[in-house]
């Protein structure tokens, strides 16, 4: 996932003005209660960034200062090249800086999240940052009032500005929707408003929902949060899976009201930015940032619906391997096969380097760096963080790696992806000054995603036995599930959420709920009779967090397909595949990432990568139909 941490007016590398968080989907914040793995824990070296708390509560307060003394170029841009020159040069130092003290802080309180003292520091980092944007607010309205012509001839004469040319190129780009420096000094100002309603959210429902207490079949009593419930949905007992669906659903029913008031406060914040800044639409000032054209969300929608033939024929086959006629919406998260072995940290380094040949030397030696490094914080430990993200903001160090590894082939695979994620920062720090160094979620998760199915690939090459061919199979499936499909399903109750509040119809949670339902139905096949949807079911749309996060869940769904049709490519012996996608990996920031993909042989605005997606797919599901027809199920 790729977190924007600013309030600039145009893309997320405004100015220089993002900091980036190539995150995987996994990373929900909630506490780790396992703690087998503490004794052989293995941790990141922090002192790479500071020695000491101390030394980094000192850079945070210089930073603050030299942050204070940037109003001094107000009015001053336009001066001269040398001037302008020295303006940017500064800012995007002292931009880096931030980044580095907010990297310390956040890794250091996912270590343990119970710990007061490394939330107060991440607080302090994120004061930091809104300081810094606050105050360089004033920056994109005066590039404006230069214009286009003064700011060409001021790079021309300036060789110092081409490592700034791309981002004040941007900012010239969103010309008509840059407001004048009061009213952007408001919207930057309001911004910690227009962030109340994600705040509330989380508060909620973290703190805030009483969760119930149900008693399984075994007579285990279970408090169902929201760790505990991704647990136990998934368990393989029926009868459980039913009564924690019917228990949690339940819970979150009662704040149908509240949280359909919250999301609704934010759909109309998204829309008072877009009008404020003369975007026909949300989702136009949402994919404006890195100049995504609307149609890439647009096609995405249709061609997922388009293609649910083959998400309903994929939820019969886990009926099939289930042994379950009648499927169910409890139904869907159990494993429908087994794997029995485990994997080591050094198994999944090794497949993971095996898998991923086809990238070439410098690829692999980049990921071996990293592996003798201490980069990485792996194993699961009280209080830590749970899910898995790589971090490369401190641009002057090296990535991190968070993990919570376990010793099961989704774990290898977390491991791949992360690290896709880190060979990307790395090879995009190698080729990039930090200005253009900070690329979008729209290719952050292709580099990841990309790694995943190269790694299904290469256990599918080996000589397997039925049950574990099915296995690696049933996992790549699900994947194009879970991260096709769903996210798809996501990507289009969002859009019509804000369209419906931009044609004035009054949104609710109710309301939210019998459009999410429908959603349901559809993408499950309930009128099919493929899967059955209980309308009390709902109410999950009030559990995604990602609906608070402004239309960036979609670019999961992109990112599977590119990254499948990447691999198709490289599988099939394209000799300019490997080029092309590194040459995505290498470029960073330093070009739309839209326009870079597009270069390189992958358009998400046209139905070919998502074609290429369904392609495999269903050819995954051929070789699972004669599979189960050998084993005789």
């Amino acid at each position: 996932m790729n977190i924007t941490l600013t309030s600039s007016p145009s893309s997320a590398k405004k100015m220089g003005l993002a900091v980036f968080l190539a995150l995987t989907i996994a990373n929900v914040p909630f506490i780790n209660p396992v703690n087998a793995q503490e004794k052989n824990q293995k941790t990141w070296d922090l002192t790479e960034l500071y020695p000491t708390i101390e030394a980094w509560n000192a850079a945070r307060e210089s930073i603050h200062q030299a942050i204070e003394k940037l109003a001094r170029f107000k009015g001053h841009l336009g001066d001269s090249p040398p001037a302008l020159l020295s303006a940017l040069d500064e800012i995007s130092a002292i931009q880096k800086s931030a980044a580095r003290i907010f990297t310390y802080a956040s890794l250091g309180a996912d270590e343990n999240l119970r710990l007061a003292e490394g939330q107060e520091r991440l607080s302090m980092a994120r004061a930091v940052l809104a300081k810094f944007n606050q105050t360089t607010a004033y920056m994109a309205p005066e590039i404006l009032a230069i214009g286009r012509d003064k700011i060409e001839s001021f790079v021309k004469a300036e060789a110092g500005l081409k490592k700034h040319a791309f981002n004040l190129r941007d900012t010239l780009r969103n010309a008509e929707h840059t407001l004048g420096t009061e009213a952007e000094n408001i919207l930057a100002n309001a911004a910690e408003v227009t962030a109340g309603p994600q705040r509330i959210y989380s508060l909620l429902t973290t703190a805030g929902i009483p969760w119930p207490e149900i008693t399984l079949t075994n007579g285990t009593h279970v408090t169902l949060d929201q760790a505990t419930y991704s647990k136990y949905r998934a368990t393989q007992n029926r009868e459980d899976r039913k009564k924690v669906f019917d228990t949690f659903w339940s819970s979150w029913k009662t704040y149908e009201a509240p949280l359909g008031q919250t999301l609704d406060t934010l759909v109309k914040s998204h829309i008072f930015e877009a009008r404020s800044r003369h975007y026909s639409s949300s989702l136009e000032r949402a994919v404006s940032s890195g100049n995504i054209p609307v149609k890439v969300y647009k096609t995405l929608v249709s061609a997922a619906n388009d293609n649910l033939a083959s998400m309903h024929r994929y939820l019969k086959l886990r009926g099939r391997m289930m042994g379950i006629k009648d499927l169910q919406y409890y139904d869907t998260y159990p494993e429908t096969t087994q794997l029995a072995r485990e994997f080591t940290v050094e198994d999944a380094k090794a497949l993971t380097l095996a898998s991923l040949k086809p990238f070439g030397e410098k690829y692999l030696s980049l990921m071996q760096q990293g592996f003798t490094g201490n980069w990485m914080h792996l194993y699961p430990q009280s209080g830590k963080r749970s899910g898995a993200y790589m971090q490369g903001a401190a641009y002057d160090v090296h990535p991190y790696v968070l993990l919570n590894f376990n010793k099961g082939f989704e774990d290898v695979s977390t491991f791949s992806h992360e690290w896709g994620h880190a060979v990307h920062s790395l090879l995009s720090k190698e080729n990039n000054p930090y200005e253009t160094y900070g690329y979008t979620i729209f290719t952050a998760e292709l580099a990841s995603t990309t790694n995943e199915v190269l790694l299904q690939e290469y256990m599918l090459s080996k000589n397997l036995s039925d049950a574990e061919r099915l296995y690696y199979i049933d996992r790549a499936l699900e994947s194009y599930r879970g991260t096709f499909f769903r996210q798809t399903m996501f990507a289009e109750f969002e859009l019509k959420i804000h369209e419906m509040a931009e044609a004035g119809e009054p949104l609710s949670g109710a309301k939210m709920t019998t459009l999410y339902l429908d959603l349901l139905k559809k993408y499950h096949g309930h009128d099919q009779g493929v899967m059955t949807i209980d309308p009390a079911y709902a109410i999950e749309w009030a559990y995604i967090p990602h609906f608070y996060y402004n239309f960036y869940v979609y670019q999961y769904a992109t990112s599977l397909s590119g990254g499948t049709l990447f691999a198709e490519r490289m599988l099939a012996g394209d000799q300019s595949a490997k080029n092309d996608y590194l040459n995505v990996l290498k470029a960073g920031g330093s070009k739309y990432p839209y326009d870079m993909l597009k270069e390189a042989g992958v358009d998400l605005a046209t139905p070919a990568p998502y074609n290429a997606l369904i392609a495999r797919m269903n050819r995954l599901m051929d070789e699972a139909d004669i599979i189960l027809t050998r084993m005789g199920k």
